[in-house]
C-alpha cells in the first residue's frame, strides 16, 4: 500500500449493486487497531465494488484478487498481510503499522472514504476539456432547456428498472431513476456546462448509451459514454449556397475538419461547449478562412492576418502604470501561449490597460515594453529565475500555501504536482514573518513541498503526506468542490 490517508472524514456513500447481498458500508472498511491497518473485505462484493476499494485506499488490484481467491496469508511486494475470515460473509485484510514510517497516526484513527473525493473528481472532469462537441447516432437521446439536461434511453420495454449515474451524481448507483414510457426510459438532472461521464444500470447491469458515439475510458480502464453541455453557439449568416462551413480555433489547435457547423434556413450553427476564458476563432467556408462578420472583437495574430475573439467567464484588466512616453506595449503570457503580437495594449492618462477574459486560474504573462521585455513592477507574485522570471497571476485564488517558521530564510519556494515539481516555482511572500503564495487549485488531490533556501522540506503544519519514488515523502492537500 502506498498511500495511508491519515484524515478523519465523514460520509455517506452506499454503493449497492444488483447480485450485491450485503451493502458498501465505508465506516467498517478501513480502520488502525492494536497496531495494525485493517480492511474490512465482503465476499460478496463484485468486480467493481473491489476496483473501489483498491482505488480509494491506494491498494493493489492484484493483492485483492489474491485476497478472494486464496482466502489465506500472503506475502505481497515483501510486505506479509494477515488473512482472516470472521463470518461466511467478510474477511479481515491486515498489515502492521510502522509508526516510524507514519509518525502522527492515531492507533484509533478510523479511515473512511469521503463524498467529496468523489465531487471532486466530478468537478475535475467537468472542466477537463476545453471544448467538446456531442456525438449521437440518433436525435432527442439528450436535450438540454436552461440548466436541464433530459437523457433518453428508447426501446428497453422488457426492463424492470434503469438508473443513471454518473460523474453528475458521484457515480450514484441508486440516486437517478429512470421512468418508463411507452417508447423508453427518461430522465432530467441538473447540468452545469461542461464535460460527463456516465453509463445506465438496467436490471442492475452497467452498460453504455447505445446512441451515443463518444466514449473514454476512465482512471480503472472502464468505458464510459461522454456528454457535453453546451454553453456557446457559433453562428454565421448566410453562405446558404456553400457546401461546408467549419470552426477552427484556438481552443482545438486550429483543426480545419473537426468542427462541421450545421446548415439551418438563413446560415450556419454549432452548438459547442467552451471551457471559461478567450478564445480566438475563424470560419472556413468552402476552404476560405474568414473571421466573424457578426462580431466586432478582432486582433491580429502576429502572423499578419486577424482572428476573431470570444470571451466565457469574468474579465482582468491588466495594467501597466507609468512608462507614459512609450510608443507600444504588449502584453503576452501563457493564456495566449505567449503571442507577441496579439495583446496591444491601450494607452491612458497614466500607463497601459487591457481588459481580457479568463478562467479560474494560475497564469504567468510579462509586458513587452517598446520591444522590451519587463515583469509586472507593481506583482510582486513571480516565477522562475533570472531572465526567466514571470509574474504571476492567480485568478481566483482558492487556497493559500502558508509557511510561518522560518522567517529569517531567504527565498521559499512552493512546488508540488500543480506546476509539475518546478523548483524555481512559485516565490513565496514574506508579510510579518509568514510566507504565503495564493493559488488557484481545482477541486482533487495534489503533492507539495516547500524549499526553504533550496531544502526541500514537508509542510510542517500538515499530518497528512506520503511516500514518493525517492523515499522522502510529499505532503497531501486535498481540495474540495
Amino acid at each position: 500500500m502506498k498511500v495511508l490517508i491519515k484524515y478523519i472524514l465523514f460520509l455517506s456513500i452506499v454503493f449497492l449493486m444488483a447480485g450485491c447481498r450485503t451493502q458498501y458500508n465505508p465506516n467498517d472498511t478501513c480502520r488502525v487497531e492494536n497496531g495494525r491497518i485493517i480492511f474490512q473485505l465482503n465476499l460478496h462484493w463484485n468486480d467493481s465494488q473491489k476496483m473501489e476499494i483498491a482505488h480509494r485506499f491506494d491498494l493493489d488490484s492484484a493483492l485483492i484478487a489474491r485476497v478472494y481467491k486464496e482466502l489465506k496469508n500472503i506475502t505481497f511486494n515483501s510486505i506479509e498481510w494477515k488473512v482472516e475470515k470472521i463470518n461466511p460473509d467478510l474477511v479481515e485484510l491486515s498489515k502492521p503499522v510502522d509508526n516510524n514510517a507514519i509518525p502522527y497516526l492515531n492507533p484509533n484513527d478510523i479511515f473512511m472514504l469521503d463524498e467529496s473525493w468523489l465531487k471532486a473528481e466530478g468537478e475535475q472532469e467537468r472542466e477537463s476539456a476545453s471544448y467538446g462537441v456531442n456525438q449521437f447516432n440518433s436525435s432527442h437521446i439528450v436535450s438540454f432547456k436552461d440548466d436541464i439536461a433530459t437523457f433518453f434511453l428508447p426501446g428497453q420495454q422488457n426492463v424492470q428498472k434503469i438508473y443513471l449515474a454518473g460523474t453528475f451524481n458521484n457515480w450514484n448507483t441508486m440516486q437517478t431513476a429512470m421512468q418508463k414510457t411507452d417508447s423508453g426510459w427518461v430522465v432530467s438532472v441538473k447540468l452545469l456546462p461542461g464535460k460527463y461521464l456516465y453509463k445506465y444500470i438496467i436490471d442492475g447491469k452497467w452498460s453504455l448509451d447505445p446512441n451515443n458515439i463518444l466514449k473514454q475510458k476512465d482512471s480503472q480502464s472502464n468505458v464510459n459514454s461522454v456528454l457535453f453541455r453546451y454553453n456557446y453557439h457559433f453562428d454565421i449568416k448566410g453562405y446558404q449556397n456553400a457546401r461546408k462551413a467549419i470552426v477552427a480555433g484556438s481552443f482545438n489547435n486550429w483543426n480545419s475538419n473537426e468542427l462541421k457547423m450545421v446548415r439551418t434556413a438563413d446560415g450556419w450553427t454549432l452548438p459547442i461547449y467552451l471551457r471559461e476564458g478567450t478564445h480566438a476563432y475563424k470560419f472556413i467556408i468552402d476552404d476560405q478562412w474568414m473571421t466573424d462578420p457578426a462580431n466586432s472583437v478582432k486582433r491580429p495574430d502576429g502572423k499578419g492576418n486577424s482572428n476573431s475573439f470570444l470571451g466565457i467567464g469574468d474579465s482582468h484588466l491588466f495594467q501597466l502604470k507609468g512608462f507614459t512616453s512609450a510608443k507600444e506595449v504588449v502584453l503576452t503570457g501563457n493564456f495566449n501561449a505567449w503571442n507577441t503580437g496579439e495583446l496591444f495594449m491601450e494607452k491612458t492618462t497614466d500607463g497601459w490597460q487591457l481588459p481580457y477574459i479568463l478562467a479560474a486560474g494560475n497564469y504567468e504573462y510579462k509586458f513587452i515594453v517598446d520591444g522590451k521585455w519587463i515583469t509586472d513592477p507593481d506583482n510582486p507574485f513571480t516565477s522562475g529565475s533570472g531572465d526567466l522570471t514571470n509574474s504571476v497571476l492567480i485568478f481566483k485564488p482558492s487556497y493559500t500555501f502558508t509557511l510561518n517558521k522560518y522567517s529569517n530564510a531567504r527565498k521559499i519556494i512552493i512546488t508540488g504536482s500543480f506546476s509539475n515539481w518546478n523548483p524555481d516555482g512559485y516565490r513565496m511572500l514574506k508579510k510579518d514573518g509568514t510566507w504565503t503564495f495564493p493559488l488557484y487549485l481545482k477541486p482533487g488531490k495534489y503533492t507539495y513541498k516547500f524549499i526553504v533556501d533550496d531544502q526541500w522540506i514537508l509542510d510542517p503544519n500538515n499530518k497528512l503526506w506520503e511516500t514518493n519514488e525517492y523515499g522522502t515523502n510529499n505532503s497531501v492537500l486535498w481540495i474540495a468542490p
